[in-house]
């Protein structure tokens, strides 16, 4: 079904895949996994076409087939009717503003009468249970939201091979557990699945073999049945999550502190007439690290760009030591790592955006920053040459160079391998230990409670 052979890849003079030999058969369940940066993303850009067809700078030695295509010298309109593709970035597949619209954006390409298909996306938003994104503006939805809406118009396409890329990077648990549900729907049909992850727990039991990349190269192969038992302790070692779920163990956030340095009292925000968030209050002491949980769309991201002054709130306020922040001075005194960190690279090379951030900065102090997240060796790339999970890391080094008071990280562990968590989790420590008030909005449990000292739960609006 999917055959690499001797494939290397070079992207700008940067050698990212080397020496790869790879065989999925049909109907098969491959998951890659390994650190970011490893070249997982690569290759499945392979597999569906976008290297060499839209990939510039690109040099890629061996042959890749799909169904017996040349995946280098087939159209991608050819490659596209067997290959079906959810990006890490949902956003950057979209082509509609109206959700079922976009589930339905396929099938209009492929010429597909009227009545089929609006049977088509009707069957796929009830066999996905997805009814809460039908007839929706994509502009109003969260990142998990976009993400499942994303799978949703590949599934309409029906494709015999699935090639996925972090699909739940944004993901709550409750939306985890719908994934994994659509996966075996897509399983049981005979489909061909690879797919590159860092959360693997809720792919136990699903994954037929496992592919382990490290540095470019399959450093390893493992059975399902060969995965399981591996110990926790090499699994850490190679830079890979746990294979079990982890519940909350930090306490809940649930009163006003009193004389807090930080105290937020009853924050409503409205998009469009419609209230997103209502009454929301909590406070904070210097060294805190506050996670911020909730399902998808709940608005955890509302909050926090309200609370950062990128939005305007309809009600309350915000103090910090006795005095009211306007919404400019928040501006100021508040950092953001958001959660498409695409939002926020701007410059032409890594020093470049640590130098944005800081333009006092030495070149010393950058070397060091970036040493310790492993981008060293990327600092003169161009941040949207790098994975993932890289310009997430990049985009935390921005925010520890801005300095300010009060940091928010919006799903700062998307994309991130254990060891980058764990590294993650040290910064974040480390700031707190010198006076910072940090909010982190994630789903990881785990590093939530690796993280964290306390939680605060969006659930619903009162």
């Amino acid at each position: 079904m999917i055959q690499l052979q001797n494939v290397s890849v070079t992207i700008q003079g940067n050698k990212i895949l080397d020496n790869i030999n790879l065989a999925v058969n049909d109907g098969e369940f491959v998951l890659l996994c390994g650190e970011s940066g490893c070249g997982k993303t690569t290759l499945t850009r392979l597999v569906n076409g976008l290297i060499p067809h839209f990939v510039k700078d690109v040099k890629v030695d061996g042959t890749v087939t799909v169904e017996d295509m040349k995946i280098s010298e087939s159209p991608m309109y050819k490659i596209a009717e067997s290959v079906g593709s959810v990006f890490q970035n949902p956003k950057t597949q979209f082509f509609n503003t109206d959700s079922s619209a976009e589930i339905a954006f396929g099938l209009e390409n492929i010429g597909a009468d009227r009545d089929s298909m609006h049977k088509r996306v009707a069957k796929t938003i009830s066999d996905l249970g997805i009814e809460t994104l039908a007839d929706r503006s994509i502009f109003s939805m969260s990142g998990g939201e976009k993400q499942l809406l994303a799978f949703a118009s590949v599934y309409a396409m029906n494709p015999q091979v699935y090639v996925l890329d972090e699909p739940s990077a944004n993901l709550d648990y409750e939306a985890m557990g719908k994934l994994r549900r659509i996966l075996e729907i897509v399983k049981k049909g005979g489909h061909t699945v690879l797919i590159a992850e860092h959360r693997l727990s809720y792919l136990s039991g699903l994954a037929d073999r496992i592919v382990y990349l490290k540095a470019g190269r399959i450093e390893r192969e493992f059975t399902a049945a060969e995965f399981a038992v591996l110990p926790e302790s090499e699994r850490s070692a190679m830079g890979l999550r746990s294979i079990r779920s982890e519940e909350i163990k930090i306490p809940e956030h649930t009163f006003m502190q009193p004389n807090a340095s930080l105290a937020v009292h009853h924050i409503s925000v409205q998009r469009k007439k419609r209230l997103i968030l209502n009454d929301l209050s909590l406070s904070a002491n210097d060294g805190d690290i506050i996670g911020i949980v909730g399902r998808n769309g709940i608005g955890k991201s509302t909050f926090c760009s309200a609370l950062c002054g990128l939005l305007p709130a309809v009600s309350g306020e915000v103090i910090f030591c006795v005095r009211k922040l306007s919404r400019s001075a928040r501006t100021k005194q508040f950092g953001m790592v958001m959660q498409d960190v695409n939002h926020q690279l701007f410059s032409d090379s890594v020093k470049n955006e640590c130098l944005s951030a800081n333009p006092n900065a030495t070149n010393q102090e950058i070397e060091n920053l970036l040493n310790s997240f492993d981008l060293l060796d990327c600092i003169d790339r161009h941040p949207l040459t790098l994975s993932g999970g890289q310009r997430q890391q990049l985009a935390i080094c921005q925010a520890i160079m801005g300095k300010k008071k009060f940091l928010i990280f919006d799903e700062p562990t998307s994309g991130l391998d254990f060891r980058h968590m764990c590294q993650v989790t040290e910064w974040l420590k480390q700031l707190a230990q010198h006076g910072y008030i940090l909010f982190v909005v994630t789903h990881d449990y785990k590093f939530l409670n690796r993280a964290c000292n306390c939680y605060v739960r969006i659930d619903k609006i009162n």
